[in-house]
């Protein structure tokens, strides 16, 4: 052991003698002073640590707040479709209640019946309806709308119908135009470039006066399937050909759409 370990292990045997040969009293006033000198810094620290402590406390994880917004997404996703719902509720409450003030107004007996079946390869030509002869549907009874004619039954079974669309060129119609003294045979015409038919009026005099506009009925020939006075569409254009006039017929029912059907049964 060098001198200089000496002199250190002589300095540190001194200073334990000292502290020792301090009293309690005095130790504890140097503990006082040194935790007055200390106490502000501590108490800072301490708070800093519980505001943190706090802090992180009250923060959320990624994991937590990805919940929280998929969960309101979700509650915000079935406010709109109840919403929709509820639009789409009303639409079909006014719809029904408008066939129901029809069929009530109506000169025709009417069965009440929906569209079941429709085929995009004959969605202009044919739809199948939830009546049949068991609720004394027959073959060749028209079918019609609040707005317009939409064709006749044609196969019947127990409870299904097949009904040719107005819009097919095989269903033709005895049709005359309001006030004038112009009828004519109205069906259905494929148009070259359009996936949607267009109903035509033939046989009219050539020279007939017919505005767009104007309306176009059932006219209600002697043996013919259709009653008089069904509407059939509004005047769109007229042609005057080489031996007669043809005209363009707006359809009164909605093909495109068609939900809600009325068989005609017979007059009130």
């Amino acid at each position: 052991m060098n001198k200089l370990h000496f002199i250190l292990l002589g300095v540190a045997v001194l200073t334990a003698v000292v502290f020792l040969s301090f009293s309690s009293e005095r130790m504890r006033s140097w503990q006082s002073g040194y935790l007055r000198v200390s106490g502000p810094a501590l108490q800072a620290g301490s708070a800093i640590s519980g505001r943190v402590a706090k802090l992180q406390k009250g923060l959320k994880t990624l994991d937590q707040l990805e919940e929280e917004n998929a969960a309101l997404s979700a509650q915000n996703s079935e406010l709109r479709a109840s919403s929709q719902l509820s639009g789409d509720l009303e639409s079909e409450n006014k719809r029904l209640r408008a066939a129901l003030d029809y069929r009530e107004r109506s000169a025709f007996k009417l069965l009440p019946a929906q569209i079941i079946g429709r085929d995009a390869s004959s969605w202009w030509n044919t739809v199948k309806i939830n009546r049949g002869f068991a609720q004394k549907v027959d073959a060749a009874q028209p079918v019609l709308t609040a707005e317009g004619l939409v064709g006749r039954t044609t196969t019947v079974s127990k409870d299904i119908s097949i009904v040719l669309l107005l819009t097919d060129e095989n269903c033709q119609v005895a049709a005359r135009v309001e006030g004038t003294n112009e009828q004519g045979i109205l069906s259905g015409q494929r148009v070259a470039g359009n996936s949607s038919p267009e109903l035509v009026l033939n046989f009219l005099n050539r020279d007939a006066n017919l505005q767009p506009g104007m309306k176009v009925f059932t006219a209600g020939v002697s043996g013919a399937v259709f009653p008089a006075g069904i509407p059939l569409g509004v005047i769109k254009e007229f042609r005057a050909r080489e031996l007669d006039g043809q005209a363009i017929v707006e359809p009164s029912a909605d093909f495109s759409r068609l939900e809600d059907v009325f068989v005609v049964l017979g007059s009130q």
